[in-house]
């Protein structure tokens, strides 16, 4: 009998590679090739030239590629949800008073001890 070899996956708990793109950027050129279809197929429903039409989709995808390609290789996996996250999260919180800051319970409100408590 021969010897079978087998290849270990060493992938494990990794985020899925195609040449070059990670992660999330896989589908966005997914997205942005089902758009193209669509450009194309409208701009020769409407009569222009085949030439054209391919001119126009080839630099469109060339540009969106070359700019996928830029954002997975300067952001990484999760680099860019990160930097959106940031953007959102506000620099500056201002308050008229301190009632946010403070919890707002019975065990924190004072009052006045009526006569039949215990002190």
């Amino acid at each position: 009998m021969a010897n079978s070899v087998y290849k270990i996956n060493k992938g494990i708990n990794k985020s899925i590679e195609f040449k070059g793109f990670k992660a999330q950027y896989i589908w966005y050129m997914v997205i942005v090739i089902l758009c193209l279809l669509f450009v194309f197929a409208l701009l020769y429903f409407l009569g222009i030239n085949q030439y054209v039409c391919i001119l126009v989709c080839g630099g469109i995808g060339a540009f969106s590629l070359q700019k996928i390609y830029g954002l997975s290789k300067k952001y990484g996996e999760h680099g860019l949800s990160k930097m959106i996250a940031r953007k959102s999260v506000p620099k500056v919180l201002k308050s008229i008073d301190r009632g946010m800051f403070i919890k707002r319970s019975k065990s924190y409100v004072k009052r006045k001890p009526n006569r039949g408590d215990q002190i």
